[in-house]
């Protein structure tokens, strides 16, 4: 049995696999449609979310199988006091796997350490995100043709955002990547991805507070929004969330096959008006999101790829 805490958890030669399957599901979807009949999948979600939950619910249907599980703590008997490693116990009694979400970190690893099923960790903390970062890697793959040799811009939260540190761990592994690092001296990446990823692994790097200068150099650019919820002082909060906005203005610097990527969901950090640019692929990523979960579920509950 097997569970995914980090995308490091999959060698290369892994998510190759994976994405091989996942990129079959886009073009062959219905011959998937009852490769998880019987099985169910519980979203424990400690935290508020729209894309991930739902797209691992989306996921789960389309492969044919069903769906339990909370949207809060406040509906969970975490409000009674029950700890994580409990509810994963009772959840394994009536799931086959389990998508978790948790605001704090480690909580994933934790509930895995004892569970009977297979866990994803869907989120925990300002920590990892690795179903993001498959995402990522997905779309990445699938727009530009690779995942190597490529100038790939991270912009905004860079502190905070365990969607940048989760992508930052898993484009190291791959030749040829060279990161430009865009935020407030404030929201920089954290001294440990900087020295035990980035230098440790010899990766090419530049942190940089001006977006223009950068954009030119780039084949990715991914957006963050900074992140409320993160935040101690609203103060600094107010005083740092609009320090990016991509408009069309800014793309006008930009190569003509870079595309834009974000997590979701944005604030104002992407103006509108870019939405219409054929290199704005965040929509697309959202739907390469269902993809690779599927591929996921089936890869965890060692379930054959269909014929």
């Amino acid at each position: 049995m097997r569970h995914l805490m980090n995308p490091l958890d999959f060698s290369a030669e892994e998510l190759d696999r994976l994405f091989e399957t996942a990129r079959d599901i886009e073009v062959n979807m219905p011959k998937y449609a009852h490769a998880c009949e019987g099985k169910k999948l519980a979203t424990c979600f400690y935290e508020p979310s729209t894309r991930t939950r739902l797209s691992f619910e989306a996921a789960m249907l389309n492969l044919g199988g069903n769906v339990l599980g909370f949207s809060d703590a406040a509906s969970s008997s975490a409000t009674k006091g029950e700890s994580v490693a409990d509810t994963i116990r009772i959840i394994s009694c009536y799931a086959d796997i389990c998508a978790m979400r948790h605001p704090k970190e480690g909580a994933p690893m934790v509930a895995a350490s004892v569970s009977g099923i297979p866990v994803i960790n869907a989120g925990d903390g300002g920590h990892q995100h690795p179903t993001q970062t498959l995402t990522d890697l997905m779309t990445i793959r699938s727009l530009k043709g690779r995942i190597d040799n490529l100038t790939v811009g991270l912009c905004g939260d860079l502190k905070f955002g365990r969607t940048v540190h989760s992508l930052i761990n898993a484009l190291v592994r791959y030749t040829g990547i060279r990161f430009v690092l865009i935020s407030p001296p404030e929201l920089r990446v954290p001294e440990y991805i900087r020295e035990d990823v980035l230098e440790s692994n010899h990766i090419e790097y530049r942190e940089v507070e001006n977006l223009d200068d950068a954009m030119p150099d780039l084949d990715i650019l991914y957006m963050t929004r900074v992140q409320k919820e993160r935040f101690f002082n609203e103060e600094d909060y107010i005083r740092m969330k609009d320090c990016y906005i991509l408009d069309k203005k800014k793309m006008a610097l930009a190569k003509e096959d870079m595309f834009v990527l974000h997590p979701l969901p944005r604030v104002n950090e992407i103006a509108v008006e870019v939405d219409e640019d054929p290199r704005a692929a965040y929509f697309k990523q959202v739907q390469y999101g269902v993809y690779v979960r599927m591929a996921l579920i089936m890869t965890l509950l060692e379930v054959e790829k269909p014929c």
